[in-house]
């Protein structure tokens, strides 16, 4: 098995959403993203499945030095050594590799945030600086896409948090604001508990207003030349805000169930916006 295949294999075994929208990319681009994808979810089973916290720390220690080894063409892991061609072709910078580590490692020692400023170095480090390493994949002009992709990372992050929250309980996680369970009445033991109550539907409207405020703030950064080199990421925003979308008609019932867009649902999203940032790229031209 080559590099590539084992992080296509990674990619595909994880059901993730961000593969319909590598669909529309060119063959050079598909394989840094995958290869970036896969690093994201070797680090993310690191923490998630070694229930040992000093073995987990000594892996993800040992992350840290693989990046290095990579930056300096001594890739040793079958992901690394796919990283070095993304890494040769585009501008990846090796700080958000380290921030990505470093974002999972929190997991390690704090399981839930007082506040939000707090939560929100967390949320740049798993999804922001993922974003910030994709548009470099991706290409833009204006440098106010960069501005774009940190913002749009929180709020795929922040969506993560809502449709998660009964996953992330079961694992001792809370991952929305203590100030904000005290400011909704709701019991942190109950959310442990997978209690799900009247005030905790109300704190999830809450976060999810907050999500797609970040959502807004986006769409609302990226420059229109750049809009079909990121379509990638606008199929990827247009996936989760559908998917934000059920989980409020559904009641914001996710203690009881998790909420997800059907293959077929989540490839027509796909294709639409494709065709439409196309579209909008002839419009201009």
């Amino acid at each position: 098995m080559t590099p590539d295949d084992y992080c296509r294999e990674k990619t595909a075994k994880s059901g993730s959403s961000f593969y319909y929208s590598f669909l529309f990319l060119s063959e050079q681009q598909r394989q840094a993203i995958t290869a970036l994808y896969a690093f994201c979810r070797e680090i993310d089973d690191t923490v998630d499945s070694d229930h040992d916290a000093v073995i987990a720390r000594n892996k993800l220690e040992w992350w840290r030095q693989e990046i290095s080894q990579t930056f300096n063409h001594q890739a040793s892991h079958p992901i690394t050594k796919a990283l070095v061609t993304a890494i040769d072709k585009y501008d990846l910078h090796q700080e958000y590799f380290i921030e990505i580590i470093d974002g999972m490692a929190m997991d390690l020692d704090q399981f839930s945030y007082p506040n939000f400023k707090q939560l929100a170095l967390y949320c740049y480090r798993v999804a922001s600086a993922v974003g910030l390493l994709v548009v470099e994949i991706f290409g833009y002009q204006n440098r106010d896409t960069l501005k774009y992709a940190e913002t749009l990372g929180m709020a795929l992050q922040l969506t993560n948090i809502i449709r998660d929250v009964r996953e992330d309980a079961q694992r001792g996680r809370i991952y929305i604001p203590q100030e904000d369970l005290e400011r909704f009445n709701v019991d942190i033991d109950d959310v442990l508990a997978l209690k799900s109550s009247p005030e905790l539907i109300e704190l999830l409207h809450f976060q999810t207003q907050r999500a797609r405020d970040y959502y807004h703030k986006a769409l609302s950064l990226l420059p229109d030349c750049d809009r079909y080199a990121q379509r990638t990421g606008l199929i990827m925003s247009e996936i989760y805000q559908t998917t934000l979308d059920e989980i409020e008609l559904d009641g914001f019932h996710v203690m009881e169930h998790r909420v997800t867009l059907t293959p077929l649902r989540k490839l027509w999203i796909a294709w639409k916006t494709a065709t439409k940032s196309k579209y909008r790229q002839v419009q201009q031209a």
